[in-house]
């Protein structure tokens, strides 16, 4: 399978793709990307290595794995995913893998705020819903359409209305997210600013 990775930048209201479901609740960031990843330099290389151990244990067929779910972008999961430790890692390799959206029963806060961080918006349907899309993908492969703006997600024959932080959303819709952007973007508002400042301004006499 391939990795091909494509960050996310600046802001962004619509989200499309295939979508991989991961049944079971409580999978936390060990199982996503086992500790032996986490002495890596960059996070280039995790999109290989997501959810290794469990990949090896299940010999070709875990869901990352499987053919059908090659060029997946959309994670369908259970309750409390994400839970464990805070390791940044998770969600990196997540992404890295292909992955830009999540959409589950609950997530653990830090790994929510992390995805929130990189840019994978995660959203929240009740149990019914996320059992009703999973039921679904055991039996044909299925696209969604994402409208932030709406909070909505929708395919051929299901559609559903997201629950999303209206914190988060905004972040999202405006861009906020991306703060390296957003740091560019105002180049001249911070050297100005570094040029008035006299413990930083070497020219200025004390």
């Amino acid at each position: 399978m391939s990795f091909k990775f494509k960050p996310p930048i600046g802001n962004f209201s619509q989200i499309n793709g295939k979508c991989i479901s991961l049944v079971g609740d409580d999978i936390d960031t060990d199982r996503i990307i086992p500790a032996r990843f986490l002495k890596c330099i960059d996070f280039d290389s995790l999109g290989k290595s997501v959810f290794d151990d469990d990949r090896k244990t299940l010999k070709g067929n875990h869901p990352f794995d499987l053919e059908t779910n090659k060029g997946a972008t959309i994670l369908i999961v259970n309750s409390n995913f994400g839970c464990g430790s805070s390791r940044e890692h998770a969600p990196q390799a997540l992404m890295r893998w292909g992955i830009k959206a999540i959409i589950g029963e609950s997530f653990a806060d830090i790994f929510y705020s992390n995805c929130i961080a990189i840019g994978v918006p995660c959203f929240t349907l009740p149990k019914k819903s996320i059992k009703e899309i999973q039921k679904y993908l055991d039996i044909k492969n299925l696209f969604l359409e994402i409208d932030l703006f709406k909070s909505t997600a929708k395919g051929e024959k299901l559609k559903f209305n997201l629950e999303i932080k209206e914190t988060s959303k905004k972040m999202f819709l405006t861009g906020e997210w991306d703060a390296t952007s957003k740091l560019l973007e105002n180049k001249d508002l911070i050297e100005n600013k570094l040029n008035d400042l006299p413990y930083i301004n070497f020219n200025s006499s004390f």
